[in-house]
């Protein structure tokens, strides 16, 4: 299916899109690059990656280019340069791990990951690993052994792939997140994803082995954690909230969450009506609301009001 979604974007606006190419340097301190990279498409990823395909398939991965610099010794650095369709794709696979040191690459400061839901990085190294975003591109530069000098050189290269674009603001879903939910709940930034596809819904927070909530290309989701910061037993909160493309597609999503996810509710209350509905479940209290073209759901939340409030508070930030 990740194939079919790839082939009707490819055909229509991504593939008429301008790519500006990273000027990568031929040489960097020791290390020295091929003339040419390896091109990398959605036919061939999952012969390059085994298994971690599908998370970029998921998003409107357009193509990947390899290099490979080799120096005197052992060492080498791996450069991959992912071609997005859009920044908020490029945020999204680097939302999947918010883990390591904030970098500056463009003369921007580094802001850290929990500063606000609507700030992040551009860059995070952390043990030889260098990921950014800047523009519509993703990054990896990865050194196979850290040292001062190959991470001073795996810096210099992510300055160069940034050199020219800028890190876009956050996603609007990301950004109309809600801070806190009252004194005692607060939002966890570097718990924050966003993603299109259901295999990478189930990588941040399992749902279902099928894809239930109908997501695709179209779609727009972002989960977040909220947690207590009182000391409560049960002290983190789950949030979903997803964009779909049209109000008919987000209520038959909806539906067929219910049906899925909730069996023994199933028939009882249905999604047009606007109301937030409440189930009391194994985990925590359960809830959803269906808003135009959105779907709100709290998992794992201790009581109701709380979950009451969380859906009110993101549903008055929609647009």
């Amino acid at each position: 299916m990740a194939m079919m979604i790839w082939a009707s974007i490819s055909e229509g606006a991504l593939s008429r899109m301008p790519i500006r190419k990273p000027d990568l340097p031929k040489k960097i301190g020791a290390w020295t690059r091929p003339d040419s990279p390896r091109l990398i498409d959605s036919q061939n990823i999952y012969e390059y990656m085994n298994g971690a395909g599908e998370l970029y398939v998921g998003y409107r991965f357009h193509s990947l280019e390899v290099f490979e610099y080799q120096g005197r010794g052992p060492e080498k650095i791996l450069v991959e340069i992912y071609y997005m369709a859009t920044p908020d794709d490029a945020f999204g696979l680097l939302s999947l791990d918010w883990g390591g040191e904030p970098v500056a690459l463009t003369g921007s400061p580094a802001t850290g990951p929990k500063t606000s839901s609507a700030v992040r990085p551009g860059a995070l190294y952390g043990k030889g690993l260098l990921r950014l975003r800047a523009g519509r591109l993703y990054a990896r530069v990865l050194a196979s052994r850290e040292t001062p000098s190959t991470k001073r050189a795996v810096l210099a290269l992510g300055r160069a792939i940034a050199r020219g674009r800028k890190v876009a603001p956050a996603p609007k879903l990301v950004k109309n997140l809600p801070q806190d939910i009252g004194p005692a709940w607060k939002l966890r930034p570097d718990r924050v994803s966003f993603f299109r596809s259901y295999l990478v819904l189930n990588n941040v927070f399992y749902v279902s082995h099928t894809n239930i909530l109908e997501l695709d290309h179209s779609a727009e989701a972002v989960m977040a954690v909220y947690e207590s910061i009182g000391g409560q037993r049960h002290n983190r909160i789950q949030f979903l909230v997803v964009k779909y493309e049209t109000r008919d597609r987000a209520a038959k999503a909806v539906k067929r969450f219910q049906d899925a996810y909730l069996p023994e509710h199933k028939g009882k209350v249905g999604p047009k009506t606007k109301a937030t509905k409440f189930f009391k479940i194994e985990d925590g209290w359960l809830a959803y609301r269906l808003m135009d073209r959105y779907a709100l759901i709290v998992f794992q939340s201790p009581d109701q009001d709380l979950a009451r409030t969380l859906i009110e508070k993101a549903g008055s930030n929609l647009p």
